[in-house]
């Protein structure tokens, strides 16, 4: 997906077992985010970061939800032990991170493999990708600080 996409309505089945639709959201912002694997350094940083700054992010109109390929047993234990409170969808058969462009061809030590492109889209009340901070971009300790620079510009 680009900048300008309006993301799928089924996201998918958060770590509760509730089913999480786009629609759901309407008149809200989102900063959806897709990271490679739960309680692992960089994502646990990520989500952590995120989670500090949730008043903040909440206070500027935007609502987290996370997504991996993780089944929703190792998400549920991965917001309990880093206390999570948002949605974090178990996109076990990759379908959404698919539509969103998040899985592909990385590089890591020098493998090439298929997988998740840790990636976060910021979305407008209506449900259309304002922003993309791609792998690259992205600083898992501060990733919050950076969605909070770049929308107060």
């Amino acid at each position: 997906m680009n900048v300008g996409d309006r993301i799928p309505d089924v996201l998918g089945i958060d770590q509760n077992g509730n089913e999480i639709k786009s629609s759901d959201y309407r008149g809200r912002k989102l900063i959806l985010y897709s990271y490679p694997k739960a309680n692992t350094s960089g994502c646990s940083a990520e989500a952590c970061s995120l989670q500090s700054h949730k008043a903040e992010l909440a206070a500027a109109g935007y609502e987290i939800i996370g997504v991996s390929k993780d089944r929703a047993e190792l998400q549920k234990k991965f917001a309990n032990d880093k206390g999570l409170d948002f949605p974090l969808i178990a996109d076990t058969d990759t379908t959404l991170l698919q539509q969103l462009g998040s899985w592909g061809e990385k590089v890591t030590c020098g493998r090439r493999t298929i997988g998740i492109l840790r990636t976060t889209y910021l979305v407008n009340e209506d449900g259309i990708i304002e922003k993309i901070f791609t792998p690259k971009e992205i600083k898992t300790k501060i990733h919050a600080e950076q969605i909070l620079d770049y929308i107060n510009l």
